[in-house]
């Protein structure tokens, strides 16, 4: 079976975000991450961008720098492996945030 570019990259989009929902978090038991070893503020900021606010209105929201917000972004998707802002959205529906 072959895939089109657009569907190629649409199953693989779900599959990491698959992938990031029921992979373990080991190295954060303990640590107060939660799903998918988010940290809280992490979670947070998940969040207000998977509910469209930019990082400006994020960042007024949270108390922070827009720069924190992207920081926090970054890592969320490296830990991830996340490269969207669309699958982003996913994961946070998914993940009931």
């Amino acid at each position: 079976m072959d895939l089109v570019p657009a569907q190629y990259a649409e199953a693989s989009a779900s599959t990491a975000v698959s992938a990031a929902v029921s992979a373990p978090a080991a190295s954060a038991a303990g640590s107060g991450a939660g799903p998918c070893g988010l940290a809280p503020r992490e979670q947070e900021t998940l969040r207000h961008i998977a509910a469209g606010c930019t990082y400006a209105q994020t960042a007024r929201h949270m108390g922070l720098s827009t720069h924190t917000v992207d920081a926090y972004l970054r890592r969320i998707r490296a830990k991830l492996g996340i490269s969207s802002t669309a699958e982003l959205t996913r994961l946070a529906i998914s993940l009931g945030l």
